[in-house]
């Protein structure tokens, strides 16, 4: 059966601190939002004005002072900074304490986060091998008791995850390519990518590889979770909208450029030099049915699950506009 229709908010831990983001994240549930994602770092892409809330904990308090939306990482990293069995234990726990709403979402990482450290950072097919392992040790910690493991990268001996839901947290693979794509297709119980970098990544690369990697483990790709991260900057005063993109210019820099970056500071002067074109990876409106129109694309491509990320410090108002004139339309047309 296909999964349902799902509209995510994007809790930006990079952006605000853990009390801010909190009321946010009721505000979203009260919005109509049907998820919350937090992305976990451990330094923000910008210093000024920077955040970094542990977001395991930060999941935790979310859990409690909301009743009805899914929780989840997008992503954790589970293979520099957490041992993979602490990632199970801490998602053990938050799926006892949440039945039913905890998503776990992961990927291979980024040397901003990793690098403070100490970690030398290793090239694409060592950290696609190592979340390989972390996600299969995830998994037996989830469903064997006192496991004995001797990979390639994690080792654990007589390991038992002693409080863990009756039901296992979903796995949710963060994929930029049709590599690991396949392997959330195979491994995972969906897929996450986020939007702006070309149609044909999505149609010709990541979902055919996601669907040609649940055909592999005899599972129907249209019955997992399709999850994009669209980055909008959608406000009724679009001067504002654009000017918004600004504070994560970041995006905007060639990914050869980020990816031996591990300051904020760094990041940060980088990001200065691509304000003006910012922009280009939002999807920038400030009419109603021009931003469907923008959102349709992701939607007839068949994802099913969209987070929505704005860039702009004011996500209380983003949250009310978007609850009001966006949520309903696109459930009246995909819904």
């Amino acid at each position: 059966m296909p999964p349902k229709l799902r509209l995510g908010y994007k809790a930006s831990a990079e952006q605000f601190g853990p009390r801010e983001l909190l009321d946010f994240a009721i505000a979203a549930e009260a919005t109509g939002f049907d998820s919350v994602f937090v992305s976990d770092h451990f330094q923000p892409w910008r210093h000024s004005d920077g955040h970094a809330p542990f977001a395991f904990a930060w999941l935790a308090a979310a859990g409690e002072r909301t009743s009805r939306v899914a929780l989840g990482t997008s992503v954790v990293t589970p293979t520099f900074r957490y041992h993979p069995a602490i990632v199970a234990q801490a998602f053990g726990t938050l799926g006892v304490l949440l039945p039913g709403r905890m998503v776990l979402g992961v990927g291979t990482g980024e040397h901003l986060n990793e690098g403070a450290l100490g970690v030398q950072w290793p090239d694409n097919r060592e950290r696609f091998a190592r979340l390989r392992e972390a996600v299969k040790l995830i998994r037996l910690l989830w469903t064997e008791q006192s496991v004995t493991f001797d990979g390639d990268y994690f080792h654990t001996k007589n390991a038992t995850i002693y409080d863990r839901p009756a039901e296992s947290v979903p796995i949710y693979i963060g994929a930029g390519g049709p590599q690991v794509a396949k392997f959330a297709g195979r491994a995972g119980d969906g897929l996450i990518c986020t939007s702006g970098k070309g149609m044909e990544l999505y149609s010709e690369q990541l979902l055919p590889s996601f669907s040609d990697g649940a055909k592999e483990s005899g599972r129907d790709a249209g019955e997992l979770d399709r999850m994009i991260e669209v980055k909008v900057s959608y406000d009724t005063d679009r001067k504002r909208a654009m000017e918004d993109t600004k504070i994560w210019a970041a995006l905007a820099l060639p990914a050869e450029a980020k990816a031996g970056i591990d300051d904020p500071r760094e990041m940060e002067r980088l990001a200065r030099t691509v304000e003006d074109v910012a922009h280009r990876r939002w999807l920038v409106a400030s009419d109603p049915d021009e931003h469907i129109e923008q959102l349709r694309p992701y939607l007839d491509l068949g994802f099913n699950h969209l987070v929505f990320h704005s860039p702009g410090d004011g996500q209380a108002r983003f949250l009310e506009l978007y609850g009001a004139q966006i949520l309903p339309r696109i459930r009246k047309r995909w819904g």
